[in-house]
């Protein structure tokens, strides 16, 4: 089975993740969308919420799954049994940044590939930081997320 796992913190979950995501399936027989958490570090969404919003917007493709994960990626991806690491490269910059933890990662687990996948050229300046700026000073930021994710519906 081709397992990949999509990580990251997704606070919130974009449009920019969605399309990656969407465009991966073919390639996959399971995705799964995997929350990072850090204890150290608080989120702007509550865990729980983040996930039940991702669900919400696959919940008509039982191939993709959510979970959250604390730690290595790599170590995640040894426990679910995933062979693959899919992401998303907007600028060059992320290629550089993603590359090298995809080398490191190739290090510590012969077992993993990483998949990259270039962002659509309309998601390219969407991030979940300037999302969620929009939202924490009351600006509309629907044009940016998922149709049928409630970011209203947050407990913020």
């Amino acid at each position: 089975m081709k397992r990949a796992v999509f990580p990251g913190s997704f606070d919130p979950f974009t449009i920019g993740h969605e399309s990656i995501v969407r465009r991966a399936v073919p390639l996959f027989d399971e995705i799964i969308i995997a929350v990072g958490y850090n204890v150290n570090k608080k989120g702007y969404f509550p865990l729980e919420k983040r996930k039940q919003w991702i669900r919400s917007v696959f919940n008509d493709q039982p191939q993709i799954q959510v979970d959250h994960f604390e730690g290595l990626t790599i170590n995640y991806c040894k426990q679910v049994d995933a062979g693959y690491l899919l992401r998303g490269l907007r600028t060059s910059a992320d290629f550089e940044y993603e590359r090298a933890i995809a080398q490191v990662n190739k290090a510590m687990h012969e077992g993993i590939e990483t998949v990259f996948l270039l962002t659509m050229p309309e998601h390219t300046p969407v991030t979940s930081t300037i999302v969620r700026d929009i939202i924490r000073n009351g600006g509309d930021a629907s044009k940016f997320l998922p149709k049928g994710m409630d970011i209203h519906d947050s407990g913020k």
